[in-house]
């Protein structure tokens, strides 16, 4: 089985700005690349989980969304670093009902175990948020760190 660490994207990947999604909004968060360089060395694979409810209130479309997507993960990838897959929910309850892929719903993760084998009891979740932490703990993830940027 596989170690992970799931990142969430806006306050932990990027500097948090309402709704993201043009690049030339997006500012990495200082030390995020050295971060993500260490837990790689150390075997973990890399995932992003981010909900993106712009999507659901009409601000931005999914393409939009994976333009910038794309452009983030080569970032990633001219440090040396490979972002693994970037789970995203485009929904919100308010215009799209419920759904098990936003946080605090561990829904984003679990499909990363699914799809990538991944040992829960030795992965890590890094959030800004308490729904990001939620999450973690919903899926089984015993180590959240809640960022404080």
């Amino acid at each position: 089985m596989n170690k992970a660490v799931f990142l969430d994207r806006d306050g932990v990947v990027n500097v948090e700005k309402n709704y993201v999604y043009k690049i030339e909004d997006f500012e990495f968060m200082p030390g995020i690349f050295d971060l993500c360089k260490k837990y790689q060395q150390e075997g973990y694979l890399l995932f992003i989980i981010t909900n993106q409810a712009g999507i659901a209130r009409g601000y931005y479309t999914e393409e939009q969304f994976h333009v910038l997507t794309d452009w983030m993960t080569k970032q990633f990838k001219s440090q040396g670093i490979l972002i693994k897959k970037v789970y995203f929910c485009p929904h919100h309850p308010d215009f799209t009902g419920e759904c098990e892929c936003r946080k605090p719903n561990p829904g984003m993760i679990l499909r990363a175990v699914e799809e990538f084998d991944i040992d829960l009891a030795e992965s890590i979740l890094i959030g800004d948020k308490e729904s990001d932490i939620e999450a973690g703990k919903r899926a089984g993830i015993r180590t959240s760190i809640k960022s404080f940027y």
